[in-house]
């Protein structure tokens, strides 16, 4: 018989119990698929006493994650702690260094260092294999990198935070503000520890900066990447969008352009009859464009035990069966350093705004536009109460650089209360 396929665990949470259960529940399935038993050796986590509803008394523990990567009985490590720094970074040196192959969901560990844990791995003749860092039980990078290898990739685009998609729709269904919501989906356990790399929009740039990699065949450069949260959406936005054929989205979009390449996750307007604005809950869907293929829709659960492991064991039969690949789909040595590039494909934009009662202060807003280039495509004044008045208005295609422009000019008119809101409406 062929030799097993040796994992180590790190990491004992929700995504590592799930890798656990499959492991053990299905070893014939694995085997019958992989040529070769998939077994688990040793485990490692912070409590060895923790109650976490599956067997490990089989399983040798180590206190230490690198010590795990180091064992000469682990073939593989299987990195689901988390984190961009501390253990998991060194741990998975240490398991590059020991000659190991590598599967990780940890997204925030590529999306800082990825280019340079991807140098070593290669250099070492190792792989690391990541399908789970990115919208959980979606196989978006292998269509990436294997399906749609004979493409020259245009554009990705998507909802890559199911709990950003959860608390947008629910905001729409149930008419409940986003602080409302929030709190809901922190009693849910959807919220990170810290709320903000979700709803700031944190997890899903890591998400994109990793598919832009692939994409494009450059480096990983998180840093580059424009983030804006949905803090600022109100339901006064969602309602207004819908009123006007749009859902409100956290999109990620990444295109190279002549200008650079473009890297942005922010909430946008898109079409709710477009498949992305149909999207409801937790759920993530991925949107890949190709000069061959055209557009592939991919959709599916984002997170959750079940998706998340059902990932890693995705790449983990691929080691077993003996298929490699460089880790972003291109050897690591060949990744350009791309020109980071701010979006400057026109589009029309959403504006909210509260005027003051204040006689002439939508004219001075409309000069002020108008002073930027930028014309107005529909306009729609709400019900006032004593000192303000909810004004939307609607662009025709204009850049958002003129955008901006215009956003700076328009609080020193002095009749404008609090900070407008501009939304991109996207085009899908």
């Amino acid at each position: 018989m062929t030799d097993p396929l040796r994992l180590g665990i790190a990491g004992l949470g929700t995504v590592g119990v799930g890798v656990v259960r499959i492991v053990r529940q299905k070893a014939a399935l694995l085997a019958e698929r992989a040529g070769r038993p998939v077994v688990i050796t040793a485990v490692s986590a912070r409590s060895k006493d923790k109650d976490r509803g599956v067997t490990l008394s089989d399983y040798a523990w180590e206190d230490d994650p690198v010590a795990l990567a180091q064992r000469d009985d682990v073939d593989v490590f299987v990195e689901v702690m988390g984190g961009h720094d501390g253990p998991a970074k060194d741990a998975t040196e240490a398991a590059i260094a020991a000659g190991k192959d590598v599967v990780t969901a940890n997204k925030a560990l590529l999306a800082h260092h990825g280019h340079a844990l991807a140098l070593a791995a290669e250099a070492a003749g190792r792989v690391i294999r990541f399908e789970a860092a990115v919208a959980g039980g979606i196989p978006v990078i292998k269509s990436l990198s294997e399906g749609l290898a004979g493409n020259e990739i245009t554009r990705v685009m998507g909802v890559m935070n199911g709990t950003c998609n959860y608390i947008l729709t629910r905001m729409q269904s149930e008419g409940l503000g986003y602080n409302a919501l929030f709190e809901e989906a922190n009693k849910l356990g959807f919220l990170e520890a810290d709320p903000n790399l979700d709803v700031g929009g944190i997890d899903a740039g890591h998400k994109l900066s990793l598919l832009a990699a692939i994409a494009f065949g450059t480096q990983v450069d998180f840093d580059s990447v424009e983030l804006e949260g949905i803090q600022n959406i109100t339901i006064e936005d969602i309602n207004h969008a819908a009123d006007m054929g749009y859902r409100i989205k956290l999109l990620g979009v990444c295109q190279m352009t002549g200008r650079g390449l473009e890297q942005r996750m922010s909430p946008c307007l898109v079409p709710d009859s477009s498949p992305l604005g149909q999207l409801e809950g937790g759920t993530n869907m991925v949107v890949l464009e190709g000069d061959q293929v055209e557009q592939v829709v991919l959709r599916g659960p984002g997170a959750g035990m079940g998706p998340t492991a059902s990932a890693v064991m995705g790449d983990v039969m691929d080691i077993a069966r003996g298929f490699r690949l460089p880790v972003f789909g291109k050897p690591a040595t060949t990744l350009t350093r791309a020109t980071p590039a701010r979006a400057v494909t026109p589009a029309p934009y959403y504006l909210r705004l509260s005027l003051e009662d204040k006689p002439g202060a939508l004219a001075k807003v409309a000069t002020v536009l108008g002073e930027a280039g930028i014309s107005i495509d529909r306009m729609r004044q709400y019900d006032h109460d004593a000192t303000t008045a909810p004004v939307l208005i609607v662009t025709h295609k204009t850049t958002r650089a003129d955008l901006d422009a215009a956003l700076q000019a328009i609080p020193r008119l002095g009749v404008v209360s609090g900070t407008p809101v501009a939304l991109r409406i996207e085009q899908v």
